[in-house]
């Protein structure tokens, strides 16, 4: 093993050298600070880029990764990026990168991602995975770089030379915002709408002294990334004027129904950096504490077809709109945002205010087309030169080349060019250089057009550099050109107030067990409607016929909001339903709407040729249920409510359904058939024996020549009317007008259960029997198959007589009395 001699003890004191140790830390730290601040941390005010982000771009751009090229991965950019420019970790520079490729993190993107470059809950895939190039939004941040518009400076081994900063054709501090942690200070400054800071860069460049009231009614806000709402301003206000201060966002969401028993709370935006599964992960949490309840399901249905959309089920019973408050309150549904806009403006960091950050803008963006001009003026004033001395040889082109050929060397023929056509040395240089065959009598047409558009060239931009006033005018042409080409439309509402959840309407969290109507269409679609209590006036419908497409109430029982009450099907069966898991619908006695109800096929269970033909309240202190069938049965079954979910209400032979069923109020309720041949029958209920769940009901009407029954129903007391429309049977319903009659229901006189009744209608030539009837209360509405209100005559028809032609074929009749 090989020995090392050991030095004299003298030699290492020599090497030791006594330093205080606080100063040594201070001066180290200090380093430490300034490399943070200035090469990592903040961004340059004048192209809101950090030193990364700057070096990743142009890199990109040296490497040709421009919008038309190819994808390239990630890992080959960072690799040139962290060789060249920028000797920090790979994974800092992938992280820029991938920032700048995200479109919930940056309003304008600069960067093209391909690959998975991440979501607000989930970081990218490594870099040897994604590929990139540079985003449209990217050119005109680098456009003019090499034309001596900024100043380059060595990058950190001297090597090759960097951009001390870019162009930037926009102002993407503002737009795509900044954040940075550095030592004893940090940025943090949100989006903002392109457009609008356009319009208050053009505004400022007209109005130097304007103030910040004034550039706000351009640039009221910030325009997040992911949308959502600002609520408060006056935290903008002062961050503007300041640089410092705190708004607060909030997402946007709907109450609606998301399935048919349930109403649900639906986030289609979130506040900036607020990712789905953190709002899932802190709703478990409170759900778990029981600080919130109500919540039955929250679901991501987040996809890349509609975007964001984050349901929240809402429990049976429980006002959503309340529990969209708390959750304001309790998750990051409603977030808060801090200002802190410090930015290095001439190498130094500093707080800076709105109209500050737009000035710095300004100025640089006036610098550069400064130095743009005074580079694109040097190149048109060298290259005319050589233009001149060109056209000045191409005089006499036959003595240029016998000089050229009779010289013994370059040195000779350059200073008897020189000497024969006055040319400089550059000229004379150019003219050696250049192929003869392209001094022709076509190249001398091509050398005056050159000659002539670089003089007006010139003069163009020495106009530009002395003119001040055209300088301004250039830049707002430009910045009006970025907008036009890169704008799009806010994303962020705007909303006056405090910010604070306990700003919302206070509402009670749980759905009061209030009077509803429950009510169901003549097309099947049900919903509640709150109700006046006991004792008040229910009102009637309103005279102009019905609301909306389809919305005929055929069927309406008054309940409470909590309660349950039964469907009868045309099969004979009872479904029992909960109030609260009907869509409400708003409205009045005196303006009921089915509008937003959820159709029965999608609250209940039924069959392809079953559907709902009558509603019960389930009330034990009712008389019962009375139903009909289509072949003249008729059935009273006493209230009974049993534990199931559903039941059977009357046995059906064959070929039989029930046509209609209600719930009677008193025993002497008149019951009433009207068949299709046009017999009315009426009795009262209590000659009908009620039976249990298993009867199949006793004889109700009798039926002749193979007619049927077409309504069944109890008729009011008093003020009651028959409504039949007539027409041929073989025809589609819907398709004919038909003949209509209304007739006093007092002209029909009672008849004993099981009888034919009296005649109701008379047939017309052509026709054959009844398409539609009804018994009930006035005033009457009818509706066509399109929804559209149809006219019936007065009641003034005879019992016997026929019908008026129809003005519009009718497919619903009912009454515009709500029941109390």
């Amino acid at each position: 093993m090989a020995r090392t001699k050991t030095p004299p003890a003298d030699d290492f004191e020599e090497r030791i050298v006594d330093v205080d140790v606080s100063s040594e830390m201070q001066t180290s730290y200090l380093e430490y600070a300034y490399s943070v601040i200035y090469a990592r941390a903040l961004p340059d005010a004048r192209d809101g880029l950090k030193p990364v982000q700057r070096r990743i771009l142009y890199g990109m751009s040296e490497q040709r990764l421009t919008p038309d090229h190819p994808f390239v991965k990630c890992a080959r950019v960072v690799g040139d990026v962290m060789g060249k420019l920028h000797p920090h970790g790979d994974s800092a520079i992938y992280d820029a990168l991938v920032r700048m490729g995200q479109d919930w993190s940056m309003r304008l993107k600069l960067v093209d991602g391909h690959g998975n470059f991440g979501s607000l809950d989930a970081g990218p895939a490594a870099m040897r995975y994604t590929e990139c190039r540079l985003a449209p939004a990217a050119m005109p941040m680098l456009d003019g770089l090499h034309e001596d518009t900024v100043d380059f400076r060595p990058n950190y081994d001297g090597k090759q030379l960097e951009p001390a900063v870019l162009p930037a054709a926009f102002p993407n501090l503002l737009v795509n915002g900044a954040t940075g942690i550095a030592v004893g200070m940090a940025t943090n400054i949100p989006s903002h709408n392109l457009g609008e800071v356009v319009a208050a860069l053009k505004y400022l460049l007209k109005n130097p002294g304007a103030e910040v009231d004034e550039l706000m009614r351009y640039v009221p806000g910030p325009d997040l990334p992911t949308g959502g709402k600002i609520v408060g301003l006056d935290g903008i206000r002062a961050a503007y004027a300041t640089g410092r201060g705190i708004f607060r966002t909030r997402a946007t969401a709907r109450i609606e129904q998301v399935s048919p028993r349930r109403r649900g709370i639906v986030i289609t935006e979130l506040p900036f950096a607020v990712g789905p599964e953190k709002i899932i992960d802190q709703i478990k949490v409170l759900v778990r504490s029981k600080k919130i309840t109500g919540i039955s399901d929250v679901k991501d249905l987040t996809d890349l077809t509609y975007g964001l959309r984050l349901v929240i089920e809402v429990k049976n019973g429980i006002n959503p709109e309340a529990l969209l408050a708390q959750l304001y309150k309790h998750t990051k549904l409603e977030d808060s945002f801090g200002i802190n806009a410090v930015a290095l403006v001439d190498g130094q960091p500093r707080t800076m205010t709105l109209k500050e950050m737009l000035q710095v803008y300004l100025d640089h963006r006036l610098e550069v087309i400064l130095r743009r001009a005074k580079f694109q003026l040097g190149k048109a004033q060298d290259r005319l030169h050589l233009v001149e001395g060109l056209l000045l040889a191409m005089i006499d082109i036959d003595d240029v080349i016998a000089i050229i050929r009779s010289s013994d060397d370059v040195p000779e023929a350059r200073q008897r060019l020189m000497e024969t056509f006055e040319l400089d040395e550059i000229q004379a240089n150019y003219i050696l250089d250049m192929q003869l065959r392209r001094l022709t009598k076509l190249s001398r047409i091509e050398l005056e057009t050159e000659r002539d558009e670089l003089r007006r060239r010139i003069t163009e931009l020495t106009e530009l550099i002395d003119d001040p006033d055209l300088q301004r005018d250039t830049v707002a042409s430009q910045l009006s050109e970025m907008a036009a080409t890169y704008g799009s439309p806010r994303r962020t509402v705007l909303l006056e107030g405090s910010g604070a959840a306990a700003a919302l309407p206070a509402q009670p969290l749980e759905i009061p067990d209030d009077p509803c109507w429950v009510m169901m269409s003549s097309t099947g679609l049900m919903a509640r409607m709150t109700r006046p209590a006991d004792g008040d006036d229910p009102g009637h419908l309103p005279t102009s016929g019905p609301r909306g497409r389809h919305d005929v109430v055929v069927a309406a029982i008054a309940v409470t909001a909590h309660a349950q009450f039964g469907v009868l099907t045309s099969h004979g069966r009872l479904v029992k339903a909960e109030a609260i898991d009907l869509p409400e619908v708003v409205g009045t006695a005196n303006a009921p709407s089915l509008r937003g109800g959820s159709r029965v096929e999608d609250l209940l269970v039924l069959t392809d040729a079953e559907r709902a033909v009558g509603l019960t309240t389930l009330a034990e202190d009712s008389a019962g249920l009375a139903l009909g069938t289509r072949r003249g049965v008729v059935k009273r079954v006493n209230p009974e409510v049993l534990s199931k979910d559903e039941w059977d209400v009357i046995r059906l032979e064959d070929n039989d359904e029930v046509v209609g069923g209600v719930e009677l109020t008193d025993p002497s309720d008149e019951l009433v058939f009207v068949t299709s041949d046009a017999q009315l029958l009426h009795f009262a209920a209590d000659l009908v024996r009620p039976q249990g769940r298993s009867g199949g009901g006793v004889a109700g009407v009798r039926l002749t020549g193979g007619s049927s029954v077409v309504w069944f129903g109890v008729s009011p007391a008093t003020d009651a009317v028959v409504v039949t429309l007539s027409g041929t049977s073989s025809m589609l319903p819907g398709a004919q007008t038909g003949s209509v009659k209304v007739t006093p229901f007092e002209d029909y006189p009672p008849k004993g259960r099981a009888t034919g009744g009296v005649r109701c209608h008379r047939f017309l030539k052509g026709e054959d029997g009844l398409l539609l009837a009804w018994v009930g209360p006035q005033p009457v509405i009818a509706a066509g198959a399109d929804g559209s209100p149809v006219d019936l005559p007065p009641a003034t028809g005879k019992r016997d007589g026929s019908g008026t032609p129809a003005t519009w074929p009718i497919t619903a009749v009912s009454s515009r009395t709500m029941p109390h």
